[in-house]
């Protein structure tokens, strides 16, 4: 991990793109960082990123799968938080007034992003999450931590984005809280899904719906490179189903 600290000298050299056959589909593939490559060989040191057999939250059947649910070390936690705290970095400096972390998973992820920014970048920036079930006594309500005000950017900290659900449950959260506004959404992988239509992914519904742009660490394409470097088994596989699920 000795490379993190350049894991994003400019977001936008970051890619090389080459257009290659896979069966039937013409996808674009991208030529990956050895930054990425950390990241990826990160999540499956951690048994966060597997491949198999699984199924996601929409019910597609997938040979691949990240659940950062299984991140359970002080040490994973904090290299996490370096990852997204990079990228929030690159992509938003210090312009936007605090962190949301969804219940339950982005309840660390903001956590530990909110510390490594600190940590790394001098960028000291409020947090808040959510409660699934709001709190009858004490001081009560559902959101914990920072008190969004009216007026605040917000920026959402995630792990992935698959049929967008989780985005829809979470803008009635802020709404309901105060005026705010969210432009900026992170996450660890970007799956390049299509959602309720098939001609586009569910980032660039999200993006259409609610005004938020995507950013996420690496994408299925990037998986899939690193899988053509080691010869994997599970390459065709992957193959059929960003044919038949992804679009780029």
């Amino acid at each position: 991990m000795n490379k993190l600290l350049s894991f994003f000298p400019s977001i936008g050299d970051c890619f090389n793109y080459y257009l290659c056959r896979c069966g039937a589909a013409e996808m674009e593939i991208i030529m990956i960082t050895e930054a990425k490559r950390e990241f990826i060989e990160f999540m499956m040191e951690a048994e966060v990123l597997r491949f198999g057999d699984f199924v996601t939250k929409s019910g597609r059947n997938t040979p691949y799968f990240v659940n950062t649910g299984n991140f359970r070390t002080g040490k994973q936690i904090a290299l996490l938080g370096k990852f997204y705290a990079a990228l929030v970095k690159e992509e938003c400096g210090e312009e936007f007034d605090c962190m949301f972390g969804p219940a339950y998973k982005g309840i660390p992820l903001a956590t530990s992003t909110a510390a490594a920014l600190y940590n790394e970048y001098g960028i000291d920036k409020p947090y808040f999450f959510n409660r699934k079930e709001e709190k009858d006594h004490g001081e009560g309500g559902s959101l914990i931590g920072y008190k969004p005000k009216d007026g605040d950017r917000v920026i959402i900290i995630e792990d992935v984005i698959t049929a967008g659900t989780a985005v829809r449950e979470t803008m009635p959260i802020l709404a309901s809280a105060a005026d705010v506004k969210v432009k900026d959404m992170f996450i660890s992988v970007n799956r390049c899904e299509f959602g309720k239509n098939p001609e586009k992914t569910t980032v660039m519904e999200v993006m259409e719906d609610f005004g938020i742009k995507v950013h996420s660490i690496i994408t299925v394409r990037d998986i899939y490179e690193y899988l053509k470097e080691q010869g994997s088994e599970y390459i065709t596989r992957m193959e059929e189903y960003m044919s038949k699920y992804c679009v780029f």
